[in-house]
């Protein structure tokens, strides 16, 4: 392999809805580290409402104008001393949290909720995948199969692994129908999961017309309706609810649509719920299930499945932008009219 480059471009989120673009040193790999040249970092949610607009964010979402972008996924070119699992030329997703790992929360296997202070994600606190090359401990890296694209890989990083733990975590089955608030990407990932995990009818809502039509064409879901008609398709309620949408509303829909003894999975970050707890809970005794982000091993369960079930996760992806124009990509997420929003470098969809 040829030799790296003494610098790269990076972009941090400064907040006030802008970027800045960087020129900074290329960083080498220490003992237990890993250099991936990042192929595709896409744009989340979380990004845009605690950093992108302005900085909202305290504890594991206080930004600390590190590199942004926590979704990453990349080939390795280097490795620093004492990587045992890892060579140049290996395909890696980066799992965005990286912990202490001796923690109750790093030993179950969730890094994500590290009580350590030394919890860092990629994006927030340590520098991410917005720029040509990526420094990672080897611990958070997991493989990317061969049938997936960079792109599959880095939809996975947070996304569809979000998507996935929350169906996970509701034991979704065949037997259960599935109703998805908010049909934004993670929306859109938990539909097409849903789907593959043998969810025989899974409705969709959402205010936005554009995005209903999208996880229709997609097959996210059935029916990709206004929460209206939802009673007329789901009768006493879906079996499971997953909201996906962030807002009090959504959230609501969601609960109020779980039929009796039903499982409702609260995975899209911010919004205030406001429930009749007896009404909506307790007399319908619904289970109300938390989910943030996902595990390692549920990470590392949904690649072999995708690679099993021939689901490529790129399909959610609307608009692709390189990094000299992550400023439009910001906007273009920003804006709530599409799909996942991507930054890719050369080669990624290889």
């Amino acid at each position: 392999m040829s030799a790296l480059p003494d610098t790269m471009l990076a972009a941090y989120l400064p907040g006030g809805s802008r970027t800045e673009s960087r020129t900074v040193p290329v960083p080498a790999p220490g003992p237990g580290q890993v250099l991936l040249k990042v192929r595709a970092s896409t744009i989340c949610g979380s990004d845009l409402r605690a950093i992108y607009r302005e900085h909202l964010g305290s504890g594991p979402e206080a930004y600390q104008g590190v590199v942004g972008g926590h979704e990453p996924c990349g080939e390795v070119v280097a490795v620093g001393p004492g990587s045992t699992a890892t060579v140049v030329g290996d395909r890696r997703v980066v799992y965005h949290i990286s912990g202490c790992g001796l923690c109750d929360e790093c030993c179950r296997g969730y890094p994500v909720g590290c009580l350590s202070p030394r919890r860092a994600a990629y994006g927030w606190q340590r520098d991410g995948g917005h720029a040509e090359y990526l420094l990672a401990e080897e611990k958070d890296l997991l493989p990317l199969p061969d049938s997936l694209t960079y792109l599959d890989g880095a939809c996975v990083a947070c996304g569809f692994g979000t998507a996935y733990e929350a169906l996970r975590r509701a034991d979704v089955s065949g037997s259960d129908t599935v109703l998805i608030t908010g049909l934004g990407p993670v929306g859109l990932a938990a539909g097409l999961l849903a789907r593959a995990l043998g969810a025989p009818l899974v409705v969709g809502t959402d205010v936005s017309a554009e995005r209903r039509a999208q996880a229709r064409a997609l097959g996210a879901a059935h029916h990709a309706v206004e929460a209206g008609e939802l009673a007329v398709l789901l009768g006493d309620g879906a079996h499971m609810s997953v909201d996906c949408s962030g807002n009090g509303a959504g959230q609501l829909t969601a609960v109020r649509h779980t039929r009796r003894w039903g499982r409702a999975v609260m995975v899209g970050e911010g919004g205030t719920l406001t429930l009749d707890v007896s009404h909506d809970l307790i007399h319908r005794q619904i289970t109300l299930i938390g989910s943030w982000v996902t595990s390692v091993h549920r990470m590392r369960e949904l690649l072999e499945n995708l690679d099993r079930w021939g689901l490529h996760p790129e399909c959610v992806v609307t608009d692709r932008f390189p990094l000299t124009e992550v400023d439009t990509a910001y906007k273009t997420a920003d804006s709530g009219r599409g799909g996942k929003v991507a930054i890719v470098n050369d080669e990624a969809g290889v």
